[in-house]
Parts: C-alpha cells; structure tokens; sequence
C-alpha cells in the first residue's frame, strides 16, 4: 500500500524510497517485529482466558510434556496478522504472487484455527478429521497451483525447474497443478508435524523463509537471473516483503514462545507458514530447492511416515516415537538440547540450498 507515496515523488525525495523492495521489505520486518511485541501480551492473555486448560497434552507423549499443562494455543494468530499486515502496508497489491502467498497463508490459518478451536474447546487431542483437513487444504492448494500456472511466463508454465541443472525443464504438463498441490499441502502438514518443541518450528520456518525470499528476489531479476542462469520469474521481488514480515512476525512470536512457552502457535500457525513455504517454492519455480531448503521438515514427515508404515506390517516400531524430535526426547536429550541442534541443522540446509543458485 504504502508503495503507492511513489506516485508523489519526483525522483529525488524520499518518497522515491519506496520504489525499492529491500527498502520496503526492512519496513516490513519492522512493522511485523513491532506488531508482535505489541499485540503479543494482550493476545496470550486473550487466549489464556478463553482457554481454561490451554492446549491439550497428548497422554502418549514425552512425560516431561505434561509441565506444559495449561500452555494457551493458537498463537499463530500473532504471527499470520503481523505478517499480513506488514504485507499489506508494504508490498505492491497489484502483484498477483503477493496476493497468491497471502491467499495460500489465511487459507491454511483457517484451518488449523478450526483445529485448534475443536481441540480446546473438546478438551483432547482430536480436532478435525485429518481427510477434512487434507481436503480443504488440496482445495486451496489447486487454486493456488492455477493461479501459479497462469502468472508464471509462458516458457515455465506447467514446467519443472531443477536445482544445478539450469538449462533442463521437465514439462510436466497437467501433472504441474497436482505436483503443486503436493507440494504446499506437503510442506503445510511437515511444518505442522515438526511443531513439537518450544521453538522448534518457528526458527527453522524463519530460516527456510529467509532462504526462499533471498531466490524470490534473486529469480524476480533479469540482472541476477542471468548472471546465475536461473529461469526469470517477473514480479516474484515482492514476494520478499512478505517473506520480511513473516521473519518479524516469527521473532516477535519466538520472544514468547522461547523456553519455556507463554503460548504455543498450534495449528493455526503450523499450516499457514507451512502452506506459504510451498507457495512461494511453487510461484518461483523452486519446488525442489524447497525439498533441501525444508529438509529438517521432510525428515520430520518421513519419520512419521516410516513409523507408521513399519508398524502396520511388522508390528514393530523403528523410533522410539515419532516424529523424530520426540525420539530424541525419549533417548533423553534436553528439549533445548534438541530444539537448538535442529535448528543449526535448518541453517545448514538453507545454505546447501542456496548454493543450488550459484552451482551449474
């Protein structure tokens, strides 16, 4: 919105600032950081009135889990509404990407709240059925595939971009939408089963973010674009503003949720920032680099999918418990411990993944 004041510059004020996207993605960052440290104590006090026992604790969970009685859930609120309002301040509205990442965002944040708000006001671990979720969340994902496919330049549509290998495109032809799809519903649900620790998804979601809003910005120039060898995608720039709030907003949530946790960001947040992950991999052409760049979050995932797997046909179990955080847990590891280990192993893959833009 506020890129609009450059209507009223003439070339040389300070109105002409907010032509440039890093300027206006600080200003988001700050806006999103701000709105976390102010909004964040009376939300949690919401929260904490309305939910009399908090968050419900899973009875087959790690025994240190039941301290955690009482803990307030859905404090993804404070992360989607800084972030969508920094967006809104400080993005372009005529860019269709920024609206298509903040449409994937409420979307999945209407999910998980519904899920949260069962959970609590049920009192037990069951929210809403899984294949409701799942279908709700594939139908906001093909909107969001279509809307992709249709703003991405006619030489990638339906196309498949490959990490290293810069000249080759698979074109996947009708199988783009469902490959899409998969990959935002996927990265949703990973980031939501990783969201089992203070702190344990908030940071490694800002990581993978940070690295994604680096090649948003990096595959929206034709400068950089031809200096890597990348596929130019015009207008995913914007995408930064958004990915900027979202860091502010996860860091004022993290001020907290840090150790031990005033509020949870349950579901509600767990799905947005899952499901804008996969949005923007999909708006700039980086489905697979989100694979490597996200990979604490798929071995999560795997972790649950093996276990499951593995049991049904042996009757045997090859964790301790899944997912894979709580494994640890089980083997005794401090949650700080685990929390801050997985984090250095998110930073390490995001920068594996950026290398994938520089690497031919």
């Amino acid at each position: 919105m506020l890129y609009w004041l450059t209507w009223l510059s003439d070339g040389g004020d300070v109105f002409n600032l907010f032509r440039y996207i890093t300027f206006r993605a600080g200003g988001a960052f700050l806006t999103a950081l701000v709105f976390g440290f102010l909004f964040g104590p009376p939300l949690i006090n919401v929260l904490r009135r309305r939910q009399s026992k908090g968050q419900p604790i899973r009875t087959d969970g790690p025994e240190t889990h039941f301290a955690k009685a009482g803990t307030p859930t859905m404090g993804g609120l404070l992360i989607v509404g800084a972030l969508v309002t920094s967006t809104l301040f400080w993005a372009r509205l005529d860019n269709p990407f920024v609206w298509l990442v903040l449409f994937v965002t409420l979307g999945f944040a209407m999910i998980g709240f519904a899920d949260d708000y069962a959970k609590v006001s049920r009192g037990n671990v069951k929210g809403v059925p899984g294949r409701v979720r799942l279908l709700l969340g594939f139908a906001i994902a093909l909107v969001a595939a279509l809307w992709a496919s249709y703003n991405h330049p006619a030489a990638l549509q339906n196309q498949l971009a490959l990490p290293v290998f810069k000249d080759v495109l698979l074109n996947l032809g009708i199988f783009f939408v469902p490959f899409a799809m998969f990959v935002i519903v996927g990265a949703a649900n990973a980031v939501n089963l990783t969201d089992g620790l203070d702190g344990l998804a908030i940071m490694p979601v800002m990581i993978a973010s940070a690295t994604l809003g680096v090649i948003a910005y990096t595959v929206g120039r034709t400068d950089f674009t031809e200096y890597l060898g990348l596929h130019y995608v015009p207008g995913t720039g914007e995408i930064l503003i958004f990915v900027a709030g979202l860091i502010g907003g996860g860091l004022g949530f993290l001020w907290y949720n840090a150790p031990p946790a005033a509020v949870f960001m349950g579901d509600t947040g767990s799905l947005a920032l899952g499901g804008a992950l996969g949005a923007i991999a999909v708006a700039t052409k980086h489905e697979l680099v989100l694979g490597i760049v996200g990979g604490l979050f798929v071995v999560e995932a795997l972790s649950v999918i093996i276990q499951v797997l593995y049991f049904k046909r042996t009757g045997k179990r090859v964790f301790l418990m899944a997912p894979i955080h709580h494994h640890y847990e089980k083997k005794g590891w401090a949650e700080p411990q685990i929390v801050i280990r997985f984090w250095i192993i998110a930073l390490i893959l995001a920068m594996i993944g950026l290398a994938t833009l520089k690497l031919r």
